[in-house]
């Protein structure tokens, strides 16, 4: 043992060693081994040691907590609320991260017990622990706490707390007002900084509001504030802070926290007094630098524009800066977009949904130039048009005119009306692409009345250029760029397959109201018939096409060519002025003479294939005009105005010029203008039918049908055929290398031609089968006096 106690500790035969420095200080001797220990190193020291501590103390309380005997839910709860209350009486270093402390330990706590209780509670019932929060004003409390972030990170910490309460507790919180009012308050601080720590559990905070709210929309209401009296409430020098923390209403004990929180809070910027301070901040987070923030910024402001409260939607239009942000980023996209485009990419690139667009800026470029900004705009435009489109009627139809006004006006315009093919082609087909993709209601009113004008009148020569929009894109139909021609119809095409009735009014119907297309005169006084003809039938024989061919043995006769058609006769009208089906369906079959037929020879291009798919587009154009209640019938002639003058409108105008023209223009604007007109002709409604697809009306002096308009171009085909040597197998050549039947070889004469007379053939057919499903539709609306109900029998029938 002496050996032992004579022995030297290994620590004091060290140089510089703790045991070396404390016999030094007993000594008084040789500082200098002391104040190597530098204040910062003493200073992390004793941070790590508390925070050490702190884990340490936290791990002790959970262990004692599952080792204690369960209190009862109400004493465990308050326990809790105690303790991080007492941390704000007791502690002296404010600077220190609520992670390195309990609190986020005691909240997660207090929500557990929460939840506890309610799940052992009958539904709806409050159980004492929540009365305490209620009562004691907790959120109150930790809102102020929140604010001042004191500790920091406390902000974090209280909107995962807010935002658990609202999610996990099934009752109905919102309604007290000691919720309502601290969850308010709270909400004007997010998005308050951009890029801010806690966007993620702001965003949180703010969509779990916004999913209350749509349970229960009346909820709303606590949620717009009035401006007045919040200005009285502040005062000349008040700020937010000594508002807020007197008014805490906590018990004297907790007097206290709210206090020291509101002395240590920094000073904020006042807020601007927003009626509806929830779409202000989720305004404010659209804009941060995180897509995923961005996202569900958007699904909150989806979320709210739906509620049907009258004051919230006006209070959203009016008194938030939500038309702003949809039109300014919509203008922005669109100004991003290269001057120049494809009109091929434009309407070939893939479909957008808001939101859910992945890119990859290399793989776009390599597309095309401009693919991701165009993605960007139309996964923007998308989210307005959806926006509108779950919106209260009201705020959907400010938000959609405030899109016609600061963008289709203002931007897009000047965009169509400039002089520029290059700009024109490109400015027409991102409109083309706008109008198929938008599918609200209220923003395609606008698209429409922004192209249309809102004139219901009949036109005339006169009142063309009344609309300069309207007027120079129907013009842009017949242009001399081709491109521009075809992309314009296309562009007309998409409006008539919009489920808009406006659309229809503007460009036909309201022309063909008074039907003063047709003679006039009375059956009675109109001359006998001729030869088994009325006296204003076509008459080939008349036509200069047919009569000044110098030599009669090389031109068709027009008699013979109009023998193939059926035999008019005084019984090919019914009693109602309707057209007997066959002999529509007959008519359009038997236009093109023999010589110029060539899809009997190639298989699968005959009439049939036209049928099948006939059921299926007439339904389709039925469903989408029987909300309109057209008339079953056309006008009765007595309540007509005949005597007016006939104008076509400028729209069907143009589309009977170019009709006129379809053996001289090149392939791809036939095919266009054809599709246009028969589109028009499937729509349901009696005039257009008579219109377009009667062979047999009477039509006025100086008036035009689409089947006169045709049996011109048949005349003027069945001279320059005489004058083209083996006109029949060039015809079914050329359609064989259409079909991509016969590969590109020697190149044909007169392909222009040949190519017209295949796609004269091909509309022929198709107005047909238009006739012979329209015909068959009036058909049954003469048998039943419910015109409401016509269109769904007839597409049971067939």
């Amino acid at each position: 043992m002496k050996a032992l106690r004579q022995r030297h500790s290994p620590l004091a035969d060290m140089p510089g060693s703790l045991y070396e420095t404390s016999n030094l200080e007993r000594g008084g001797s040789n500082r200098k081994k002391i104040e190597e220990f530098s204040r910062s190193s003493r200073e992390k020291l004793v941070q790590s040691k508390n925070k050490m501590f702190s884990k340490f103390t936290s791990i002790l309380q959970h262990a004692v907590e599952a080792l204690a005997p369960s209190l009862p839910l109400q004493e465990d709860f308050v326990y809790h609320w105690k303790a991080i209350t007492h941390y704000y009486i007791e502690t002296s270093d404010d600077k220190a991260p609520v992670t390195d402390t309990n609190i986020p330990s005691h909240l997660e706590q207090m929500l557990d017990i929460l939840t506890q209780e309610e799940a052992e509670r009958e539904s709806g019932e409050t159980g004492p622990c929540m009365e305490y929060l209620l009562h004691h004003k907790i959120l109150e409390t930790l809102y102020t706490l929140g604010k001042a972030d004191c500790p920091p990170g406390m902000k974090q910490q209280v909107l995962t707390f807010y935002t658990k309460l609202l999610a996990h507790i099934r009752q109905p919180l919102l309604p007290h007002i000691n919720v309502h009012r601290p969850v308010q308050k709270l909400v004007r601080l997010c998005g308050e900084v951009l890029a801010a720590p806690t966007e993620n559990e702001e965003i949180q905070f703010l969509c779990i509001v916004c999913a209350k709210l749509k349970q229960d929309p009346y909820l709303v209401n606590f949620f717009l504030e009035n401006k007045s009296k919040r200005a009285e409430t502040k005062g000349p020098a008040a700020t937010e802070e000594s508002v807020v923390a007197p008014d805490t209403g906590q018990s004297p004990a907790d007097e206290p926290v709210a206090a020291a929180a509101a002395s240590s809070s920094s000073p904020t910027r006042n807020h601007n007094n927003n009626n509806y301070n929830l779409v202000t901040s989720l305004l404010n987070l659209t804009k941060s630098p995180d897509g995923r923030i961005v996202v569900k910024a958007c699904e909150g402001l989806m979320l709210l524009v739906s509620l049907p409260e009258p004051a919230a939607a006006k209070c959203l239009t009016e008194n938030t800066e939500l038309c702003e942000l949809l039109t300014h980023r919509l203008v922005s996209f669109y100004k991003a977009l290269p001057p120049s485009m494809d009109p091929l990419d434009i309407e070939t690139v893939e479909s957008v949904n808001w939101g859910l667009d992945v890119y990859n800026l290399k793989e776009d470029a390599a597309v095309f130039t401009g693919k991701r900004a165009l993605i960007s705009f139309l996964s923007w435009l998308d989210y307005c048009d959806q926006l509108i489109k779950e919106a209260q009627k009201s705020a959907a139809a400010a938000m959609a005119r405030a899109v016609s006004e600061r963008f289709f006006v203002s931007v897009m315009e000047p965009q169509l009306m400039q002089t520029s093919e290059v700009g024109i082609l490109t400015s027409t087909a991102l409109l083309n692409r706008i109008i198929r993709q938008v599918t609200s209601e209220a923003l395609l009113q606008e698209i429409v009345y922004f192209l249309l004008g809102e004139e219901k009148e009949a036109e005339s020569p006169a009142t063309l250029t009344k609309n300069p929009l309207r007027h120079r894109l129907i013009e842009h139909c017949d242009h001399l760029s081709d491109e521009i021609s075809i992309m314009t119809l296309r562009l007309f095409e998409q409006l008539i397959q919009k489920p808009h009735r406006h659309v229809l009014l503007s460009l036909a119907l309201r022309n063909l109201e008074e039907r003063n297309y047709l003679e006039n005169k009375p059956q009675e006084e109109r001359e006998p018939l001729e030869n088994g003809q009325p006296h204003d039938a076509v008459d080939l024989e008349e036509d200069p096409l047919f009569g000044d061919d110098p030599s009669p043995d090389t031109r068709l006769s027009g008699s013979d060519w109009l023998s193939s058609s059926p035999p008019l006769s005084p019984d090919h009208s019914r009693s109602d002025g309707k057209t007997e089906v066959h002999k529509i369906v007959n008519s359009f079959l038997c236009l093109v003479p023999d010589e110029a037929k060539s899809s009997y020879q190639v298989e699968g291009t005959g009439y049939d294939t036209y049928l099948r798919d006939a059921h299926r587009q007439f339904r389709d154009y039925c469903g989408v005009c029987q909300r309109w209640d057209w008339r079953g019938n056309p006008k009765p002639l007595e309540k007509c105005d005949l005597d007016l003058p006939f104008f076509e409108g400028h729209f069907l105008k143009v589309l009977f010029d170019r009709m006129g023209r379809i053996l001289d223009q090149p392939y791809d604007v036939n095919l266009q203008v054809t599709s246009v007109l028969s589109k028009l002709s499937l729509l349901p409604h009696p005039h257009l039918h008579e219109y377009l697809l009667d062979p047999y009306i009477n039509l006025a002096p100086g008036c035009r049908s689409l089947f006169s308009v045709i049996v011109r171009v048949v005349g003027d085909l069945m001279l320059r055929i005489q004058r083209i040597p083996d006109f029949t197998p060039k015809l079914l050549l050329v359609r064989k290398r259409l079909l991509g039947l016969e590969p590109e070889g020697i190149t044909v004469d007169h392909t222009t031609l040949l190519e017209g007379v295949i796609v004269l053939e091909e509309f022929c057919k198709e107005l047909a089968k238009i006739g012979r499903r329209g015909g068959k539709k009036h058909l049954c609306n003469n048998n039943n006096n419910n015109n409401n109900n016509n269109n769904n029998k007839v597409i049971q029938s067939h």
